[in-house]
């Protein structure tokens, strides 16, 4: 089977299979058989993952549907299925015929815009439905849908700078990790590792918080000022930045470190490497480290740490590089 031989039937058939498997592998009982046999499937054709990875988008977008009601009639058991396989139906069924994603949009359910983007080796910048423009750094991953009350960006992962479209009566949100942002118009830059997220405001206002699931739109942010948070805070912590700040370097190629502890530094370093540096204990943490590179280098940066730090490099089961102190010696007599 060749891609430029393939008739409508067998374009249906993928796209049918390619439900069928995203249902599969997102319910719980999943076997590890039927997942051998979705990565068989999947390396079959290129078409395969093609459709594979739009069907996850749809099923992302259909998350967000409100969940049914069950029905079922008392003499005839209906059968068992997760409210995502109904959202993932309902979804569908909303993005391929117009009255229903008219319906869908009308009560907030359903987008009528949905984009993604992602940046691998090199920065990018895109431009979103609404006119909003986005810079993405490297290994970056976000979406973007528009709902009929907010404009709805999500980052999966990296780092993203903003320029929003100014739209006070539509508002703009990105979610990052367990956290929100929420704005009208303006300019940031938000970074993100692990649960780790990092909000930077250049122009304008910004609410943030650092649980969508609390009460309330957050703390607001004033230009030059920072929001941190990580999972489980109650609420972010927010600082002043100042004119030398460099946590928009990255926009210029550049990552620079201003003499910070190890176990601060990492996670800028970790988010731009295939394999993340561990910390051997927490005193390895404290040795600090100070300089600019290239964002496209960092994977050279680890084996060069032991000529600029009292350190020795091992490596972990999993094969992650990890940092330790060298030996002190004795105080001479």
């Amino acid at each position: 089977m060749t891609q430029d031989t393939l008739s409508e039937a067998e374009y249906d058939a993928i796209t049918d299979a390619a439900a069928h498997w995203c249902m599969r592998l997102h319910a719980v009982d999943c076997t590890a058989e039927e997942r051998r046999a979705f990565e068989q499937w999947r390396d079959a054709h290129p078409l395969h993952a093609f459709e594979y990875e739009a069907m996850l988008e749809i099923w992302e977008v259909a998350e967000h549907l409100p969940r049914p009601e069950p029905v079922a009639s008392p003499a005839t058991p209906a059968p068992t299925r997760t409210w995502r396989q109904y959202a993932m139906a309902a979804g569908v069924c909303a993005l391929a015929l117009p009255i229903a994603a008219l319906t869908g949009w009308n009560l907030g359910w359903l987008p009528n815009s949905y984009q993604h983007f992602a940046a691998t080796d090199n920065v990018r910048q895109v431009r979103l439905a609404d006119g909003s423009q986005v810079e993405l750094n490297l290994n970056t991953e976000l979406t973007y849908s528009n709902y009929k009350h907010e404009r709805r960006v999500t980052l999966k992962k990296g780092e993203a700078f903003f320029e929003v479209s100014h739209d006070a009566q539509h508002p703009f949100v990105v979610r990052a990790a367990e956290g929100r942002i929420r704005v009208t118009g303006t300019r940031f830059n938000v970074w993100m590792y692990e649960d780790q997220v990092r909000v930077n405001l250049i122009e304008g206002s910004v609410l943030v918080t650092s649980n969508a699931a609390l009460p309330g739109d957050g703390l607001r942010l004033g230009p030059a000022m920072q929001a941190r948070f990580r999972h489980g805070d109650y609420m972010p912590q927010l600082s002043q930045t100042y004119a030398n700040d460099t946590a928009l370097a990255w926009r210029d190629g550049k990552l620079v470190l201003n003499d910070l502890p190890l176990s601060e530094a990492l996670p800028l370093i970790n988010r731009y490497l295939d394999k993340p540096v561990m910390l051997a204990d927490a005193s390895t943490g404290a040795i600090r480290i100070g300089g600019i590179y290239n964002i496209k280098q960092l994977n050279n940066l680890v084996g060069t740490l032991p000529k600029v730090l009292p350190v020795y490099l091992t490596r972990n089961n999993e094969g992650d590089p990890v940092i330790n102190p060298l030996p002190q010696q004795p105080p001479k007599s």
